[in-house]
């Protein structure tokens, strides 16, 4: 823990005009007002409060930053109040205490919508000052190196998913690199210990190996680059243990394949020098083909910049060279603290570095619910980057696999909203065109177009998906309406009574119900009948049995593809019958669609499934439809699977031991092949949904005896 003296001293070894006196006293505020309080270590409580200090240290804020880190769980923990910060402190340390302090008060409760709720409030607190967020990393670094004290097991999974989920992503977008590689580490190490573990020993193993290579390969760059009359700095850096595990899973390698463990630095002083340190690397090794990169003339959304590449480097070991200037590499490593004033910084840098922030603003304004919002903002915050121009030149940065109507988004939300066609590299293409590197994209518009439900399907951006759904909404909400009015006039005339909204508004305490047209989406959406309606405006009276056929749509849904355990299916017409499609047998998790068939209602389909292609020239009987992700109801879905199996004793009995270890039942088995080595089978699952019946998959494909597990699709 730092000592009084030292803290001051390091402050003020950062800014001269530090306000010591302000600092001493929030340093023994602090320690007043926590008292004898003990954190889960058994260490004093205030020493926490006085780390969280120290990492901001580390980072070079400014004083209000360092004060603020001291006293920001005092309002909440102890019985020091807001009005005595500001009294004490003035009123922007007592502003930036009371930002951190909410969502502070907020993360206590581990419910979904409490944690959705704040990181909405985080994001506005950090809009109006970057600091609030800053303060925040370092409270929650500290408390992920001090998490493995907490003995609730759950707890701390919870708070590592938070911050695996949240926090070390809001770093990564900050600039914050060292910081977001040790709380994704941290908490790798809670969420997945014997994967971590497992790294750590093969990279000590590497290690040991080794002996001094990676100082060998700095002295023989450093010795090419001086020959080339470039005066550089030459370093290596390991990689954490989660960065090498996230790199195996996402290219499917082993340890032995990944190249990059080990990332070399090349410092210089300016740009310039980073071309030519560049050339002459590439002149002295062999490349990697495509994995070169160059953020120095196209920054990162957070404002990275560096030339990264990959070459056979010094004693032909494959190896990754970040090449930058060393102002930039400052700015790599310490990010937003490295200009920490949002408002002033804003003025020459808000273009790129907080145009990310706008965007999640922007998401939140139009997000129907915190979940939601929470939803969006993690697809915002996780992805890979293509780099696209508008006809004018301008530069708009989307993650990997978006489409035309995510650029459109991008640009602007009305562009989106009127968007008809697009032309990619001058030339007319769909809108659900996947962009590439360097694609000019020019989007057609109309006054008149409005999005399409459809579009959901494609779309890979947090924004895009917002304004589709909320688009959505208010259409379907005007057909409920509509729906509704009549449900309830045919109602009235079933009871052979004159409709009457007043004697319905009347009622509406009983439906629980605010407005007359919140009574109208309801009747629309099927969540109350006719015959409820009447009973509550009348309560004597009976309709007529036809009313009473009438079914709440939960009973109604319920009653489709499955039984009592049946999905329910968004973008249904209320009343119609659904049938889930034989040929491909959707799961909850799948991309789906509806197709209209004469006398059976809606046919549900997976988007790829090859039936729909008969029917691409009557798009009038398709039905946008998704699954209701909302559902807590546990579900039972068939799913079908191919098997080939080695004809051995056993086998059978090790397929059905295996899907029934892994909570699935089979309904149905038909052995489609046999010969005298193979067994080809095809199972009918019962699942929950397709996640379940990708478990199952995986757990039967680690059985020696069978050959190959897909899931069947005709």
């Amino acid at each position: 823990m730092i000592r009084q003296y030292e803290l001051v001293e390091r402050v003020k070894a950062i800014d001269s005009s530090t306000d010591e006196e302000a600092l001493n006293r929030a340093y023994v505020f602090t320690m007043k007002a926590h008292g004898v309080q003990r954190r889960a270590s058994g260490d004093p409580y205030f020493s926490h409060p006085i780390e969280v200090a120290g990492i901001l240290v580390e980072l070079k804020l400014d004083c209000a930053s360092i004060i603020t880190a001291l006293l920001h769980d005092t309002i909440e923990d102890t019985l020091a109040t807001l009005d005595e910060i500001e009294r004490l402190f003035g009123p922007e340390i007592a502003r930036l205490v009371d930002g951190v302090t909410k969502l502070s008060r907020l993360e206590l409760q581990s419910d979904h919508t409490k944690q959705a709720e704040n990181f909405r409030k985080l994001l506005i607190a950090m809009s109006e000052d970057i600091r609030v967020l800053l303060v925040k990393l370092a409270d929650r670094l500290h408390n992920m190196r001090t998490l493995h004290f907490v003995p609730d097991v759950e707890k701390r999974r919870r708070v590592a998913l938070e911050t695996m989920e949240i926090y070390a992503p809001l770093a990564e977008r900050i600039g914050m690199q060292e910081i977001k590689d040790e709380l994704e580490d941290l908490a790798f190490g809670q969420l997945n210990p014997d994967a971590r573990a497992s790294v750590v020993s093969r990279l000590e193993f590497l290690r040991k190996q080794g002996g001094d290579l990676v100082e060998r390969i700095i002295d023989e760059l450093h010795q090419t680059l001086t020959k080339a009359g470039i005066d550089a700095e030459v370093m290596g850096r390991e990689k954490k243990p989660f960065s090498v595990w996230r790199k195996m899973q996402r290219k499917h390698v082993g340890f032995e394949q990944l190249s990059d463990i080990m990332a070399i630095r090349v410092l210089v002083e300016d740009v310039d020098d980073c071309y030519r340190a560049l050339g002459a690397i590439h002149q002295a090794y062999r490349t990697v083909p495509g994995r070169f990169k160059d953020y120095l003339s196209t920054s990162k959304p957070n404002g990275y910049r560096s030339i990264h590449t990959g070459v056979i480097g010094p004693e032909q070991q494959r190896i990754e060279i970040q090449i930058r200037t060393h102002k930039l590499h400052r700015e790599a490593e310490l990010g937003v603290a490295a200009h920490w004033a949002f408002k002033q910084d804003a003025e020459g840098h808000e273009g790129h570095q907080y145009h990310w922030l706008r965007e999640l603003l922007d998401i939140l304004e139009h997000a129907s619910s915190p979940e939601e919002f929470l939803e969006h903002t993690k697809l915002e915050m996780f992805h890979d980057q293509v780099f696209c121009f508008t006809p004018k030149g301008d530069l708009i940065a989307l993650p990997r696999g978006a489409t035309a109507v995510d650029f459109a988004y991008a640009v602007h939300s009305d562009v989106g909203d009127t968007c008809v066609g697009v032309k990619i590299n001058g030339r007319m293409a769909p809108l659900w065109s996947e962009l590439g590197n360097g694609d000019q994209v020019d989007i057609i518009r109309s006054k008149v177009a409005a999005p399409s439900p459809t579009w959901e399907r494609f779309v890979v951006t947090g924004k895009a998906r917002t304004r589709i759904r909320r688009f959505v909404r208010g259409q379907q909400r005007d057909e409920y309406l509509h729906l509704g009015r009549g449900i309830a006039e045919k109602a009235f005339r079933q009871s052979e009574r004159d409709f009457s909204e007043k004697l319905i508004e009347q009622a509406l305490p009983k439906l629980k119900v605010q407005a007359l047209d919140e009574l109208y989406v309801k009747l629309g959406e099927g969540a109350l009948t006719g015959r409820e309606l009447i009973d509550a405006v009348f309560p004597y009276a009976r309709l007529k049995d036809v009313v009473g056929n009438v079914l709440p749509l939960r009973r109604r849904r319920a009653k489709t593809g499955g039984g009592a355990n049946a999905v329910p299916i968004r973008g249904l017409i209320p009343g119609m019958a659904v049938h889930f499609a034989d040929c491909c047998h959707p799961l909850p998790g799948d991309r789906i669609v509806g197709l209209i068939t004469t006398g059976k209602g809606i046919t549900i389909h997976t988007i790829d499934c090859e039936t729909l292609e008969s029917f691409h020239d009557a798009p009038e009987r398709w039905v946008d439809v998704a699954w209701e992700t909302n559902s807590e109801e546990a579900t039972i879905h068939v799913g079908r699977i191919n098997v080939v199996v080695a004809n051995e004793p056993g086998s059978l009995g090790t397929i059905s031991t295996v899907i029934g270890q892994n909570l699935g039942n089979i309904s149905n088995l038909k052995i489609t092949n046999r010969s005298p080595d193979f067994f080809e089978i095809q199972l009918d699952v019962e699942v929950q949904d397709v996640k379940h019946l990708t478990n199952i998959v995986a757990a039967l494909r680690a059985v020696p005896a069978i050959n190959t597990v897909e899931r069947a699709r005709y």
